[in-house]
């Protein structure tokens, strides 16, 4: 998950859970459920794992920078059919519409996130819930990302803000879900540091803010995080409003207590119809333009009395989708046919005037969740029939074995996908710079398949992929497509040692390769490892976890950044060296519903040089970038119960 808070219990293993609090003044029963899900949730209260906090999960890199640019070193393609403005780099931070929840909680409830790191690093998140009635809860949520940065020009501001609402009527029969969802992302971008001198191993230069960089001029540091202003960077938004309803027909029944008649109601079929209207800006700005960069990295010669250098192509969308459900069985929800009809209207505004296209496609699903819980099968797939996406399809099946308490679950995977490249491939798109080129459709087959073994504490995963007419960015603006068929191999291996009673090592390691001849660097190896103390000290209500992180990738040609397209890209000359893991010392702790996080990060960067000790061994991630010296991270996590 991309928020601090959106960790939840997916019953995988043991975690600590809010689902049922008693004997307590604060006593609360609450879960949530997804847009496209029946399935429960709870929140997860464990404190052992900061990435599930952090806005960045453990396996991705960034800039430099909390907010800017992030990328995930296993290797993920996109593998979604349909209309895409082909703008990524920032999607870590988005709330997305998969991820909104709809809460049912007895009482109202609240969440109070703050998280301080070095150079004024801020990460607030708040949330709130409540049912008006037994059968109508609304949620709040709101999170912002604050970071000056520690190179220069490197500002990030991001926001986020997300309203629901979930109505279901008395007798059951009709639910109303409502999404309004917003994301501004703000990025600053520097283009790297300059190259013509080795400014890391200069004393001169041990403040990292003076340091120049390629983009932005010389801007001022800035530690006021009421401001949102963004020089020369990336601007990117989207407002989601979305109406769901739902209308069933079934057999009704109730429950009758000591004192009460409880009424339920079991669907056998369900016509379901979704709104949704979306509307899109991608941005690139730079007021103080280099002509000579421009000119050398994207062939953009700033002519006339302008150093201006502006792109942006802005999006509107209206979605709506019929559905009709079936369920075979009344009583259990988990498990329905679906069959719908979907149409997409799009809008674009582009620097050369604007267009508007048209989608219709048709999906089906089959879920089912067995009561026992042994099996859990899902197959959905959809068909464009006519439209800009005409012809794009994608099919995926899963299905889960669950073998015992012992013995843990298989799980197997198959996708499929014919895809037509994202539109920054596009030639109307205002960040198409090159010369026409005309691209297939993507075509790319995913098999996976996940072992968990309980008894051992041990997780197993593969994945393979194999591609056929994959997309990719060369030297800062030039599109490209391999055109013969290769595949990538990933296998992953997440186990838990128990040295003491309270002595755990977590470790999880990844190794991946690429077979044939494509144009893509991998790290063959990611290795991340959490050893320490985990437990309570002999206290009731504490719950602690205290020790060392330890991530490690191996050396590889990462890719390098493109600041005007967005977009991180093939290279193959510079190889990114770190002889240091990264290194990080944790105390994370749990008192009843309070949860910090203190963290010292970036130790691997200690070094012992001619003006003495101090952390200036930078971790380099892409060619260009690096990350800070040491940083504190203080993290404060509180929840209410009103």
């Amino acid at each position: 998950m991309g928020g601090m808070s959106r960790s939840f219990n997916t019953g995988s293993g043991k975690v600590d859970s809010i689902a049922h609090r008693t004997n307590a003044d604060d006593s609360i029963t609450i879960t949530f459920r997804y847009l496209d899900s029946a399935r429960v949730f709870n929140f997860d209260s464990t404190v052992n794992d900061f990435s599930r906090r952090y806005p960045l999960p453990a396996t991705y890199i960034n800039l430099g920078n909390t907010g800017l640019a992030a990328k995930n070193m296993l290797f993920s393609p996109n593998l979604n059919a349909g209309f895409d403005p082909g703008f990524h780099a920032l999607d870590i931070y988005r709330w997305r519409l998969d991820q909104v929840r709809f809460f049912n909680t007895t009482r109202p409830y609240s969440e109070l996130n703050y998280l301080l790191g070095g150079r004024s690093e801020q990460v607030i998140e708040l949330l709130h819930t409540q049912n008006i009635r037994p059968n109508w809860n609304f949620h709040f949520g709101y999170r912002l990302i604050n970071v000056p940065g520690y190179f220069k020009n490197q500002k990030t501001n991001h926001n986020n803000y997300e309203f629901t609402s979930w109505y279901q009527s008395k007798n059951k029969r009709y639910n109303n879900y409502f999404v309004v969802l917003y994301n501004k992302l703000q990025a600053t971008e520097n283009g790297g540091m300059k190259t013509d001198q080795n400014y890391l191993e200069d004393p001169v230069y041990k403040d990292r803010f003076n340091i120049p960089s390629n983009l932005g001029g010389d801007a001022a540091f800035g530690t006021d995080f009421f401001s949102n202003k963004i020089g020369t960077g990336n601007r990117y938004s989207d407002m989601n409003f979305v109406i769901r309803q739902q209308y069933d027909l079934g057999k009704k029944d109730s429950v009758v207590t000591d004192s009460t008649v409880i009424p339920l109601f079991y669907p056998r079929l369900r016509f379901e119809h979704t709104f949704r209207y979306t509307h899109s800006q991608y941005q690139f700005q730079d007021l103080v333009g280099d002509s000579t960069y421009y000119m050398d990295h994207y062939a953009i010669d700033l002519v006339g009395n302008t150093d201006t250098v502006s792109k942006k192509d802005n999006w509107n969308e209206i979605f709506n989708d019929f559905s009709i459900y079936q369920f075979p069985d009344a009583k259990n929800l988990q498990q329905f046919i679906k069959l719908g009809m979907s149409l997409q209207q799009l809008h674009g505004t582009f620097a050369s005037g604007s267009t508007s296209f048209f989608n219709s496609f048709g999906h089906a699903e089959y879920r089912n969740k067995t009561r026992d819980h042994k099996w859990d099968i899902e197959a959905n797939g959809k068909l464009y029939f006519t439209g800009y996406n005409s012809g794009d399809y994608q099919a995926q099946v899963s299905l889960q074995r669950f073998m015992g308490k012992k013995r843990g679950y298989l799980q197997l995977g198959f996708e499929n996908t014919s895809r037509k490249p994202s539109f920054i491939y596009d030639t109307r798109s205002s960040f198409f710079l090159q010369t026409p080129a005309s691209f297939k459709k993507e075509n790319n087959t995913h098999l996976s398949g996940v072992f968990y073994l309980p008894a051992f504490k041990l997780r197993l995963s593969g994945h393979y992929y194999l591609l056929n007419n994959y997309t990719y960015v060369t030297a800062f603006y030039k599109l490209n497509q391999e055109n013969t068929l290769f595949n990538v191999l990933q296998i992953g291996a997440e186990k838990d040692f128990h040295l003491t009673k309270h002595l755990i090592w977590h470790s999880d390691a990844y190794v991946q390769q690429l077979i044939g001849s494509a144009q893509l660097h991998l790290p063959f190896l990611y290795w991340r490892n959490r050893i320490g103390y985990e437990g309570d000290l002999g206290f009731k209500n504490l719950k602690m976890a205290t020790g060392f992180e330890v991530r490690f990738a191996s050396t590889y040609k990462a890719d390098n950044y493109s600041p005007v397209l967005g977009q991180f890209f093939y290279q193959d000359s510079i190889t990114i060296r770190n002889k240091v893991p990264d290194i990080a010392a944790y105390l994370h702790f749990r008192i009843r519903s309070f949860k910090a996080f203190v963290r010292a990060e970036n130790l691997g960067a200690a070094r012992f040089g001619t003006n003495g000790f101090g952390f200036t061994g930078n971790y380099a991630v892409a060619p260009g970038y690096a990350y800070p010296g040491m940083n504190i991270r203080v993290g404060i996590y509180w929840s209410f119960v009103n």
